[in-house]
């Protein structure tokens, strides 16, 4: 299970966007997304992907870090990998 996060994404965009724009750049789908209010203008969506390694997210990141969609530049992070035990 490998997490991501992306940050600085425009208030009120949807799940159905956000898919769109990952698949778009051939990121696997993600099984869960935690949308995580910024603190003034930065929310930013909280994506786990079940059955995928951080390494192959790793590999994709480069593709939308730093992307400028909907009027802000994403801010593209893959977290360490965390234990289910």
């Amino acid at each position: 299970m490998a997490d991501m996060m992306i940050g600085n994404i425009e208030d009120g965009t949807s799940e159905e966007e956000i898919q769109a724009l990952l698949s778009k750049y051939g990121f696997p789908v993600y099984d869960a997304i935690q949308h995580v209010p910024g603190v003034g203008s930065r929310p930013a969506v909280l994506l786990s992907f079940n059955g995928t390694e951080a390494a192959a997210l790793r590999m994709l990141q480069p593709r939308i870090h730093n992307l400028f969609w909907k009027n802000r530049r994403l801010n593209v992070v893959v977290l360490q990998e965390r234990s289910e035990e």
